[in-house]
């Protein structure tokens, strides 16, 4: 049975709160309140101060600052400061005034940048999870949800669940593993309550800047270019559309548990050729252009099946997906359409 703490949060720092899945988390909690006092952390490597004023107003100062801003009478209830997680003394500034929950967003993503730069990828997403956890410590803050994802798991027989034990294929694996280690031994030790989200392969409207398989084939679908496959296709994914990636982070600030690891997907494999398959016939249809199919080289640290058990969240946070693929990736077109004609 799931039980719900009952203080509600009013202060939220959101790291990586200019990308994707920030800005849908920013854009939701100013519709259910537009009071909730939000700051954001982020290093605009890839989110960007126009994609946050895409939804909503804020106001910017450096973290020296902070301590000299009253919260109480801010021009915006949403906060930007520019600093990057690797920073120790910034992460300590941007949890004081009493900030009461931490949705850390901010990282290196994907298996091919962590290939790539495995150093990159380990300082920010474990030294940047390192900082935040202990600035948290620093200034009691309670509350604390970790992005991270499946790939900790790395080769198995799918549907992946928390149970498993962990075999990292990729740099990107292993230093979300890092992660979901720290927010274990932070609540354990320290008593702030951490929970670890395995996200599935999120997509959805305003991933403008995501170069993940769905965003990706869009885009290049829209801009007449062939659609690229690594290997024959039939590797699998979990797809989760961002409204029920939202619900599942809304859920577990809510909910009375502490470090905790859980799968946040929607319990269905589907191939990558189905997904390539399904746009190709979205963007014909929408736009009356050919797309092409073309399939190459498999790509190193790439996992051949992926899907995800969710019983545990649904036990826990009461979470179900709402989406169905069909249904989010025409809501996803739409977007890019909109976006291509300047919408």
């Amino acid at each position: 049975m799931n039980t719900h703490s009952s203080s509600k949060p009013t202060r939220w720092l959101i790291t990586g709160g200019c990308g994707f899945i920030g800005t849908s988390l920013i854009k939701y909690l100013l519709k259910e309140n537009p009071k909730i006092n939000i700051r954001v952390l982020d290093n605009l490597s890839v989110g960007t101060k126009d994609d946050l004023l895409s939804v909503c107003d804020f106001y910017e100062f450096e973290p020296s600052a902070l301590n000299s801003v009253s919260p109480k009478t801010p021009p915006s209830h949403v906060e930007l400061i520019v600093g990057d997680i690797i920073n120790y003394k910034t992460c300590l500034a941007c949890c004081c005034e009493g900030v009461n929950v931490i949705v850390h967003l901010a990282a290196n993503t994907g298996v091919g940048p962590s290939v790539e730069n495995p150093r990159k990828d380990m300082e920010a997403n474990v030294v940047g999870t390192f900082n935040m956890l202990e600035a948290a410590r620093i200034n009691d803050v309670k509350r604390f949800i970790f992005a991270s994802s499946g790939a900790p798991i790395g080769e198995c027989e799918p549907p992946i669940h928390e149970e498993m034990a962990p075999h990292p294929v990729s740099p990107y694996g292993a230093s979300k593993l890092a992660g979901e280690g720290y927010c274990s031994a932070y609540y354990r030790t320290f008593g702030i309550k951490t929970v670890s989200l395995r996200f599935g392969n999120v997509y959805g409207p305003g991933s403008k800047h995501k170069s993940s398989v769905i965003a990706k084939f869009i885009k290049q679908a829209l801009n007449g270019e062939t659609l690229e496959i690594y290997g024959d296709g039939n590797q699998t994914r979990d797809f989760i559309f961002i409204d029920d990636l939202i619900n599942a982070i809304m859920l577990s600030v809510k909910a009375d548990v502490g470090g905790e690891v859980f799968q946040i997907a929607t319990y269905r494999e589907t191939t990558v050729s189905e997904v390539a398959t399904a746009i190709k016939e979205l963007v014909e249809t929408a736009t009356g252009n050919v797309v092409q199919i073309v399939y190459g080289s498999p790509r190193l640290g790439d996992v051949r099946q992926n899907y995800s058990d969710i019983t545990k969240a649904k036990r826990h946070l009461d979470f179900g997906p709402q989406y169905d693929l069909k249904q989010g990736l025409e809501e996803t077109l739409q977007y890019f359409l909109a976006q291509q004609n300047g919408l």
